[in-house]
Order: C-alpha cells, then structure tokens, then sequence
C-alpha cells in the first residue's frame, strides 16, 4: 500500500501506567487506558544539534535524540487521570480530590493516533514524565465556551533507547487492531 500523502485529525489518546519490576528492575506497562476529548497535541523535539568546523568550513554536524516535549490540550482531565498518572488521592467518604506536595507523578507510555488518506496512523511515547496542569476557565458572556485543560509531557529515551513507534499503512493487522490492547514490544525473535 502507498504511504499516507496526508495525516489529519487526532483520537484514540490512550496512557499506560508504568510500575518497575522488582526482580528485574524494568519497566511494567499497565493496561492502556482511554483519555477521551483530546483536542490537539505538538510533539517537539528535544536534543542538541553541534557543529564542528575544521578546514575554514562546517565539516561535521551531529545530532542527539532526547525525545519529545509534548503539549496535550484536553477538554478536561478525568479524575481517573490525576489519580493514576498525577497521585492526586480521592477521598473515599466525601468524595473530594486532594494534591499533595509530596504526590509522586507516575510515567507512562502515551499512545494516540493521527487519520490519514490512507490508513490512520498509530504512535506510541513509551517513557513519559506528565507535569501537573494549569487550570484556568473564563467567565460565561452570551455563550458559554468551553476552557480546555493542557497537559505537558515529556517523552525521554528508555534505557534501550527507544522512544517513539508507530504503525505504518501496511502494519499488518493483528497488531494495528490490537494496538490499544497493550503497549507494544516487538516479539524477540
């Protein structure tokens, strides 16, 4: 199948919580979990790029990969959300939610999807560092807009090195549709 000549649009935000093995020390993907009203993402690319001149001109650039520094903008972040990944703790009796400084966040694997003209695109983040959000809302005049919420994401190396995979127009498609069943690792052959 041809590549894509377009990619459009952006669903299906799903986040995996991470946990450590205790034997061997890496990392555990939870069960992804729906984010539901994602409105836009920007993935910008961390890393250095460094020029070495020799002969009176550039004669060697190199990059480094250090991932990505994500902005997320949602319609609202789910209790579920600031529970799972943020730490916040939600009272059992009276229902109230509580942030505490001495919360701890937890990583995540961060899975999304973008359409494409010819078969949408799936990415998966698999090292994911969430900061707490801003809140902010406005107050209501004739009409009463919504106040989206932004998440900030920083999406580093794994120890392996990888950081981001995703699927292509002719991933087959046992593992596409199976995507947001699990965080995908290739079978070691």
């Amino acid at each position: 199948m041809a590549d894509n000549k377009v990619v459009y649009g952006l669903k299906n935000v799903h986040y995996a919580v991470i946990t450590q093995d205790v034997e061997t020390g890496g990392d555990i993907y939870g069960t992804p979990i729906a984010l539901k009203g994602a409105t836009e993402i920007s993935l910008e690319p961390k890393g250095e790029t460094s020029d070495f001149y020799a002969d009176d001109m550039l004669y060697y650039t190199t990059t480094t990969n250090a991932g990505y520094e994500c902005t997320l903008t949602l319609a609202n972040i789910t209790n579920e959300f600031r529970q799972n990944v943020l730490g916040e703790d939600l009272e059992t009796l009276n229902k109230i939610m509580t942030e505490n400084t001495n919360q701890r966040t937890n990583k995540i694997a961060f899975m999304f999807e973008f359409d494409g003209d010819q078969k949408a695109i799936r990415h998966c983040l698999y090292n994911c560092t969430v900061t707490r959000p801003s809140l902010t809302s406005a107050t209501k005049t004739e009409t009463a807009e919504p106040q989206p919420q932004e998440l900030t994401l920083v999406s580093a190396p794994r120890e392996d090195g990888v950081v981001k995979r995703s699927t292509t127009v002719d991933t087959p498609s046992n593992i596409y549709d199976a995507w947001y069943n699990t965080v995908y690792e290739p079978a070691v052959v």
